[in-house]
């Protein structure tokens, strides 16, 4: 399997969907209804030039930095402390946002706790910022069965958010783009995943309630949703299916990613997370050109790619 391509279409598909959503964080989905986004913009929330990027994408860069040699959890961990402390793979130098649960769990890695412990276990901890970060994971699970893929998600998930229902969520995620990976048509995806999520996660002897957070995507038909039904708040369970079903109900990557940030709320992880499957489905040339010449460190994104897909591909 070949993947320089689609692990450069991943990276950038994350950092666009990033930086188009980063200026109308937390931006009702009325006002945006009014003065919808059409383009790459600046400023904003965070009074940031065009072209920015937030914690999505950075943590999203350390998770791909830790694929560039063989995979191990204590180097992810130190990569996310490096961010944290020493502004690695930001933007501009700086940290400047950052979930409260990603915060704690990286506050007990320091305190020395295993990255195996340092998740939040807490129900009231299924934030989206596992959700946010794991889509270069989905190259490292590639070749493995699905039990692998699974524990090697729980493990990277974890760190900082380890529900199970953040867990199950980074796993649907990483199916869905594996399948993308693969070829298959994104409504075959989708409907294959129905069978095959609930009969493995029944395998794991996960308690039925948990499961029932995933109807809407596991029994119902998220594309056949009507915006209003769509939520985009920083809820593990309103991102992941506002990302499925922008991808669903687009037909290239410059609508789907302007509808997820059009959703309002949590604009530039929803956007964030679906511009990962989007780079998949659709590649980084379907990118606009406009948009990646504004995007911040462009070449330095490109190059992790490389870098990781070099070893990916050894290993494949």
């Amino acid at each position: 399997m070949f993947f320089k391509e689609k692990i450069k279409d991943v990276l950038l598909g994350v950092a666009i969907g990033d930086a188009l959503g980063l200026p109308f964080e937390f931006v009702s989905r009325e006002k945006l209804a009014i003065d919808p986004v059409i383009d790459m913009a600046g400023y904003g929330t965070y009074n940031l030039p065009a072209g920015s990027w937030s914690d999505d994408a950075a943590l999203t860069f350390c998770l791909a930095e830790a694929l560039t040699v063989d995979f191990d959890l204590n180097r992810l961990a130190n990569n996310f402390i490096a961010w944290y402390n020493n502004n690695y793979w930001t933007c501009d130098g700086e940290v400047f946002d950052i979930g409260i649960t990603t915060e704690r769990a990286i506050e007990r890695l320091l305190d020395g706790i295993s990255p195996l412990s340092s998740g939040d276990p807490d129900v009231t901890s299924n934030g989206n910022g596992a959700l946010m970060r794991i889509a270069p994971l989905v190259f490292e699970c590639f070749n493995k069965d699905m039990r692998s893929r699974f524990d090697l998600v729980k493990k990277v998930s974890g760190i900082t958010h380890n529900h199970i229902r953040s867990i199950i969520a980074c796993f649907y995620y990483n199916e869905f783009a594996r399948g993308l990976i693969k070829g298959q048509d994104k409504f075959e995806i989708y409907k294959q995943l129905k069978n095959e999520i609930i009969e493995f996660l029944l395998s794991k002897s996960i308690a039925l309630e948990e499961l029932t957070h995933f109807d809407r995507l596991l029994k119902g038909d998220i594309n056949s949703f009507s915006g209003n039904e769509i939520y985009s708040s920083g809820y593990v369970i309103d991102t992941l299916e506002a990302s499925i079903w922008c991808l669903l109900t687009t037909e290239n990557f410059k609508d789907c990613v302007l509808k997820a940030v059009n959703l309002g709320e949590d604009s530039d992880t929803t956007a964030a997370v679906v511009g990962g499957l989007a780079g998949l489905l659709y590649g980084s040339v379907a990118i606009p050109e406009q948009w990646l010449a504004k995007l911040k460190r462009k070449k330095d994104i490109e190059h992790l790619a490389f870098r990781m897909s070099k070893r990916i591909e050894k290993n494949a």
